[in-house]
């Protein structure tokens, strides 16, 4: 087919469909040219070691369920030993999936809250009924986390009354709601001392997804841009109070250290009848 065939073609899909627009318009190097336009940081964020982030060299992941949709083991070694290290840690996640992340950070918090769309939503926004039966799968009987429905583009942040230490973002992973999660987060629930992490910051850990990198810039005041780092081997930024020796991500990455992984399958429990 000729480069004139392939445009009127494109045309014609366009004028019939125009949605479809926004896949051209929203891909992710016209985000990073955003980025690198407007904060200088094509490169990604500055990289920390997992090691000096976390405070930890080993450690054990408890619920991993190796599906889709779910965190790498380093980005729950990173909840779990950032909670672990803070006292009497209360913790908030937006985006509960099964559950896993809140279910492994319960472990070490005194209280966990978990908010995810209504089943209504979730059915208006067209998820099967199996998809919504799966929501908070391994956390849903935990007696310290409480799993709270709404969407947080009108959710009431305010009215929790509540400052948190640990905050984990994983919900909807578009732009506009990166930053409006961002923005409330920080409007409502953090003290001085609270650490901020976002799910899905990198399509991998040396390749940085730029539309959710934009929304947390977009969405954090700039002078705590200062605070963002990207942790090592993982998918995850992390906003921190506290100052890290940081390095520029390479891609591809010249490893100066490795994890030596062992693995234990655990039968789920049947659940009860109710």
């Amino acid at each position: 087919m000729s480069k004139a065939a392939k445009l009127f073609k494109a045309i014609r899909l366009l004028v019939r469909q125009p949605s479809l627009l926004n896949h051209v318009i929203d891909t992710d190097d016209n985000w990073r040219r955003y980025v690198d336009k407007r904060y200088q940081l094509a490169s990604g964020l500055p990289v920390v070691h997992l090691a000096d982030i976390t405070g930890a060299t080993a450690g054990h992941v408890p619920v991993f369920a190796f599906l889709d949709g779910g965190s790498l083991p380093t980005d729950h070694f990173l909840l779990i030993n950032l909670a672990a290290n803070i006292k009497e840690c209360k913790y908030f996640e937006i985006g509960t999936w099964r559950g896993e992340s809140v279910a492994n950070v319960a472990l070490h918090a005194t209280h966990c809250t978990t908010l995810n769309l209504s089943d209504d939503q979730m059915r208006h926004a067209g998820m099967n009924k199996d998809y919504i039966n799966l929501i908070g799968f391994f956390s849903k009987h935990l007696p310290n986390v409480t799993h709270l429905r709404g969407n947080t583009s009108d959710f009431d942040f305010a009215g929790l009354n509540q400052k948190y230490d640990l905050i984990f973002i994983d919900g909807d992973h578009h732009h506009e709601m990166v930053k409006n999660d961002t923005q409330k987060v920080f409007a409502h629930l953090v003290h001085d001392r609270t650490i901020v992490v976002w799910h899905d910051y990198a399509h991998n850990p040396e390749t940085p997804r730029f539309d959710v990198f934009a929304g947390i810039l977009d969405g954090l005041p700039e002078h705590l841009h200062q605070n963002l780092y990207h942790a090592g081997n993982t998918l995850s930024a992390v906003y921190s109070p506290l100052r890290y020796k940081t390095h520029v991500l390479q891609n591809p990455v010249l490893p100066d250290h490795y994890f030596n992984v062992g693995l234990t399958i655990t039968p789920v429990q049947p659940l009860k009848s109710q």
